[in-house]
Order: C-alpha cells, then sequence, then structure tokens
C-alpha cells in the first residue's frame, strides 16, 4: 500500500507539473500583446509597461519566469481579469465552488437511481423490467444534455411555470458565502425568512441538476448493469448456486463486491464527461459556476481568466480520475498485483 501511495503521489505530482507548464505557455500562443495576456492590465505609458515587465520577469529568461510564474500561483497572485479588473484568485475562489456543488448533487442522484436499477437489471434480465431500464438507459444517453436543459427549460419553466429558468437564487435574497454550496450556506446563515430560502434554492438547483444527472444515471445503469450480468455468469457464482445458496446470499456475498470493482475505473474515465455537462448547463441556466465564467472569458477575449480557469478545471478533473483509479487499486489487490492492469 505505501509503495502504491507513493507511485500515485508521484503521477499526481508531475502530472500538476505538467498542467502548470502548459498553463504557464499559454500567453505565448494566444494572440495581442504578451504582457496584457499575463497580467490582464493594459499598460498605458511605457514606464507603467516597463514597470509590468519587471513586475512578471519578462525581462529575464524563460526559466526565472517560469519559477516567478510558479511563486505567484501558489502565492494566490494569479493577475486580474482582462473583462472585470478583479482579482482572478477571488473570482474563481466564488465560482468554483458553485460548479463543485452542481457535480456533487448530479452525482448523487446518478449513484442513488443509477446504481440499484443498474443491478436490479442486471440481476432480473431479459424480462420487461430489463427491457424498460435498458430503453431509459439507450435514450437517456442519446440527448445531448443542452437539448435536455433547453427542454427541461421549455416545459417545466415557461409552460407549467414550476421552476425558475436560471440564477442560483432569487436577488431578494443575500446569502453570506461560508462554504460555496448554496444550501450550506443558507442552513448555517441567520437571514430573513431562512425557510423561503432554502425552498427557492432547492427550486433553482433542481433543473440543472436532473439535466446533468440524467445522462450520468444512463452511464452508470449500462455500466453496472453489464458487469452484474458478467459476474452473475461466473463459475464461483455457479457453483455456489449448486450449494444451495439463496439469490440474495450469492448477490451480497459474491456478486456485489466483484461486480463493482471492474466499474469504478471505467467510471473514472466518465469525470470529464460530467463536468463537461456541468459546464454546459452552467451556461443555458445561468449558472453562477466556472464553466459560465469561462464561456464569458472566452467570448470576451479574457485571456488571463481563461488561462487561469483551463488550470483550474483540468487540476480538478485529473484529481478526481487519479483519485478514483487509487481507490480501486486499493480495493482490488488484484489489480495492485498488476494481474489486471498495471501502472
Amino acid at each position: 500500500m505505501i509503495r502504491l501511495c507513493i507511485r500515485y503521489l508521484n503521477l499526481i505530482v508531475l502530472t500538476i507539473l505538467a498542467l502548470i507548464g502548459l498553463s504557464f505557455l499559454l500567453p505565448f500562443l494566444f494572440p495581442g500583446d504578451l504582457l496584457t495576456n499575463i497580467s490582464g492590465i493594459t499598460p498605458d505609458s511605457n514606464q507603467q509597461r516597463e514597470a509590468l515587465e519587471r513586475a512578471f520577469k519578462l525581462d529575464k529568461s524563460l526559466f526565472s519566469q517560469f519559477i516567478h510564474y510558479l511563486e505567484n500561483l501558489f502565492a494566490g497572485n494569479w493577475g486580474v481579469s482582462n473583462r472585470t479588473q478583479l482579482d482572478l484568485f477571488d473570482e474563481i475562489a466564488l465560482t468554483f465552488p458553485a460548479t463543485i456543488e452542481l457535480v456533487v448533487y448530479a452525482s448523487v442522484v446518478s449513484v442513488t437511481i443509477g446504481i440499484p436499477l443498474g443491478f436490479i437489471s442486471g440481476l432480473k434480465h431479459h424480462n420487461p423490467f430489463d427491457f424498460s431500464v435498458v430503453t431509459f438507459s439507450i435514450v437517456a444517453y442519446s440527448f445531448p444534455v443542452f437539448w435536455l436543459a433547453l427542454i427541461f427549460i421549455t416545459v417545466f419553466s415557461l409552460q407549467l411555470e414550476w421552476l425558475p429558468t436560471s440564477g442560483r437564487i432569487d436577488l431578494l435574497f443575500e446569502v453570506p458565502s461560508v462554504t460555496g454550496f448554496i444550501l450550506v450556506d443558507i442552513w448555517l446563515s441567520d437571514i430573513p425568512n431562512k425557510g423561503y430560502a432554502f425552498k427557492d434554492a432547492l427550486q433553482h438547483l433542481i433543473l440543472p441538476t436532473i439535466s446533468v444527472a440524467i445522462v450520468t444515471t444512463a452511464l452508470f445503469v449500462r455500466f453496472v448493469r453489464r458487469s452484474i450480468m458478467d459476474v452473475m455468469e461466473k463459475e464461483y457464482i455457479i457453483a455456489a448456486k449448486s450449494r444451495g445458496f439463496t439469490q440474495r446470499q450469492i448477490f451480497f456475498k459474491h456478486g456485489l463486491k466483484n461486480a463493482i470493482i471492474p466499474i469504478l475505473p471505467i467510471l473514472a474515465l466518465q469525470v470529464s464527461t460530467l463536468i463537461t455537462n456541468v459546464m454546459i448547463v452552467e451556461t443555458i441556466f445561468s449558472w453562477p459556476g466556472i464553466g459560465k465564467w469561462l464561456i464569458e472569458a472566452i467570448y470576451q477575449r479574457d485571456y488571463p481568466a481563461i488561462r487561469m480557469g483551463m488550470l483550474i478545471v483540468s487540476l480538478f478533473v485529473m484529481i478526481l480520475t487519479i483519485s478514483t483509479e487509487f481507490l480501486t487499486r486499493a480495493i482490488d489487490p488484484a489489480r495492485e498485483r498488476g494481474v489486471n492492469a498495471t501502472l
């Protein structure tokens, strides 16, 4: 286990350095003035330009510039946005928790619905319930997430007027940010009409969460169903049946763990898809997360914001993916010995 931890720690460190290196080179690839692309400030005079060049070590070697970039990165000095002239660290700290919130809630819904449906469908395959679940998973996975989001807005917001069309909470409520999760922040706050604020935030959260969760749930159903079907056809399962064990005993003693282990690495590969879908949904629902913030930065060619936003999103996806893979190998000793996979 110690050797496994060291290997994955080295992998994380090397990947982080590679991503930081790519983000460092991005301003050199963007069109326009290099100094503005790095600092987010358009100099008004030659004196200001020279001062900024010295501040960002542009008069030094490329290696010195990279070291300076690392120092600023870990110190939280990420520059300012061309668009808003606000500190990028503060803007990302404000928007990124909203994205994580949507990812967490969509994942919880997908796991809560998708995994049980996949288990039941796999255990009772080729019956009407299984056919219904498979049909749902195929149809749900076939729909683009932006199309689902627009359909939900049209039906539930514009026609039925059950749920709000956009935003995170009504502008009437001012909720102090503590954790970045709106429901948690409302619970921790002492604002007037806390119950109404909580209900309003929950209503704003339903459609974006479901839009992302439907596609992810379909993936979970398909992977879990296929894994259950494969495991229940193994020789040790057949032997357990011949010894008189019930279906319930066989499933919980032999089937459950062996069915989950092959799913974990596949789900790790879906992390990037989940984050991408969340960022798309944020734009459609005007959810104030980093996805919507990045799209606005791209539209307005805010290169410092694009640089830091892409770095943070890439690091988040990388950490989730590697953590899931590490969990898989820690749970399954066979993978650690290199029987099923090698690092």
